[in-house]
């Protein structure tokens, strides 16, 4: 039972009896939960009415994203896939039939099949008319050398044209680098509203110890009370997966990301990579950093049997040394951006289990010069690394993919109710349109120091490592100041 409820009112006629009542229940009501809920309260409401729009259009752009994976395997199926041969063309030989058909640009990788039936993706970088963010993959089948087709493709999980449009969407609404500030100011609050909308929930469940009240929504309700019930349920069922999805969306973003990789540095947490440089002895040999003295390298046509210069190995021996290494399939082959550069070879696979090794490879003797294992990774470098390949549904495949769509749904299903919500506090009685009430102000006035002081350092320090959540929630307050100068001039003032 309430503690409102369990303090009974004095007497009319005690009056010191009924003051002291009052004062204790004062006192009885402004610790622990009940301090704080108005606080919570109220930034729930305006981050839920202000930010709520930010975040529908990621919830509603992710729940495509998630979708895209498995279209893109329909829709691209002639690139993608070729008949299984019984004998697999020497990698150079794939290269330069890929050359042949498009010599424009130069090559930035290559990626052979990882399995049968697959194809050999080159990469072709500096090619007119696509962008420097992205590449041209030339479609080549392994076993006959013809080349399926050619499409641009983006990052590490090869996305093809439909998925990198969907990407950019979701990422920066096709915006560039100014658009990336709606998706991470979206990340930003997604884990206060959640903890927010949690914590008031499980506040107003707190009498009721049953599980089933807080899990499941309360069908005999009706109105406003039936809708909250959906809600809060849902968002219990949502809370984890949207804290999850805030965390990783930060830590790729502009401004927090950047303090998140700071703080890794610092803290010796950082990614590995491999060291590219190569021996003096070999850096001047072929001026072209390996490229040029491989067949169809440089964007001749003429070049096609696959045979080494003296200035490099050839990808084949390339590929032979990082196999030798453990580096199974899939993987990329990094060709060397310069005289004094190795190849790198890595591996590419972002699902379970994750393959993250990489060599550097000396291109005039094919010895490997550096190693990278997974498995050596600190401990914050592999969570980031299963952090983000969950978050774009790659880590666990398909069922990774149903998993985010879900998760999409129930964000656009707890937004939706939320206006409904705002919307069913409306003065029925007024004559003209009108929005919902919105919550009552001076929750921060009515907060005790000792609790607001210690609030406010910690908000600061979140501000700082978290900027536009810190530099949004500024302006909230700056906002709900003047608000409140403007109804003190509208209350008329006492008649003597």
């Amino acid at each position: 039972m309430p503690t409102e409820q369990r303090l009974a009112p004095g007497k009319a006629g005690d009056a010191p009896d009924a003051v002291g009542s009052d004062t204790q229940r004062a006192a009885v009501r402004r610790t622990g939960w009940s301090v704080l809920r108005p606080l919570v309260l109220r930034l729930h409401f305006y981050a839920g009415v202000l930010v709520a729009p930010f975040l529908l259009v990621t919830a509603v752009t992710g729940l495509l994203y998630a979708g895209s994976f498995q279209a893109e395997k329909v829709i691209y199926a002639h690139e993608l896939s070729v008949p299984a041969g019984e004998h697999t063309l020497p990698l150079s030989r794939q290269v330069a039939a890929a050359r042949k058909a498009h010599p424009e640009g130069k090559v930035a990788a290559v990626r052979p099949a990882p399995q049968p039936g697959d194809t050999t993706r080159v990469l072709l970088s500096d090619v007119p008319g696509v962008t420097s963010e992205h590449q041209l993959a030339v479609f080549v089948d392994p076993h006959t050398g013809n080349v399926r087709g050619a499409l641009e493709t983006y990052g590490a999980t090869g996305a093809l044209p439909m998925r990198t449009w969907l990407d950019d969407l979701h990422r920066n609404l096709h915006l560039g680098e100014s658009g990336r500030l709606y998706s991470e100011l979206a990340a930003s609050w997604l884990w206060v509203v959640a903890g927010g909308g949690l914590a008031l929930w499980i506040g107003r469940k707190r009498t009721n110890r049953k599980l089933r009240s807080l899990a499941l929504p309360d069908r005999a309700a009706t109105g406003r009370r039936r809708t909250l019930s959906w809600h809060g349920a849902v968002g219990v069922w949502a809370a984890v997966g949207l804290f999850f999805l805030s965390a990783t969306g930060l830590t790729w973003s502009t401004y927090a990301g950047a303090n998140i990789d700071e703080m890794r540095q610092s803290l010796g947490q950082a990614t590995p990579t491999v060291s590219t440089a190569v021996a003096e002895d070999h850096a001047h040999h072929g001026g072209s950093g390996g490229m040029a003295g491989m067949p169809g390298m440089d964007g001749k046509k003429d070049g096609a049997s696959g045979a080494a210069t003296s200035a490099d190995v050839g990808i084949d021996k390339v590929l032979e040394a990082a196999r030798a290494e453990g580096l199974s399939h899939p993987v990329e082959i990094g060709l060397p951006t310069d005289s004094g550069s190795a190849y790198v070879v890595k591996q590419v696979q972002r699902s379970w289990p994750e393959k993250q090794d990489a060599v550097a490879v000396d291109p005039g003797s094919g010895k490997v010069t550096d190693v990278s294992r997974f498995a050596d990774y600190p401990v914050l470098a592999k969570l980031t690394r299963y952090g983000i390949d969950l978050h774009t549904g790659t880590l666990f495949g398909i069922v990774n993919q149903i998993a985010l769509a879900a998760l999409a749904l129930a964000l656009i299903f707890l937004i939706v109710l939320g206006y409904r919500m705002w919307w069913q506090r409306r003065p029925t009685r007024a004559h003209a349109l009108s929005f919902g009430r919105p919550v009552p102000r001076g929750a921060w006035r009515q907060t005790p120091l000792p609790v607001l002081i210690p609030l406010g350092l910690v908000a600061g320090v979140v501000g700082w490592a978290v900027p536009l959540l810190g530099i949004s929630l500024a302006a909230f307050l700056v906002v709900d100041i003047l608000l409140g100068l403007i109804a003190r001039r509208r209350v008329p003032a006492p008649v003597d």
